[in-house]
């Protein structure tokens, strides 16, 4: 279980890192795209997650109502 859990905190670590250096408009594609390239299997229920968590600390906005698209906040 503490091996899940630690997966799934380096992968959200990953993509946080990701979306703050490359910064832009965030969908699901992108965001399993950037995993898929650091070797991670991500589903687009997964990235949806951690964007709404980024939403929660202010890192993302969502710019659109009905779709999960996401841009990056600037500070």
């Amino acid at each position: 279980m503490a091996k899940v859990q630690k997966a799934e905190n380096t992968q959200r670590e990953s993509l946080e890192k990701s979306v703050r250096a490359l910064g832009g408009t965030w969908d699901p594609s992108r965001g399993m795209q950037t995993l898929r390239d650091a070797d991670y299997h991500p589903s687009e229920k997964y990235i949806r997650e951690v964007y709404r968590r980024l939403v929660d600390s202010g890192l993302l906005e969502k710019v659109d109502e009905h779709r999960a698209i996401y841009f990056v906040v600037e500070k």
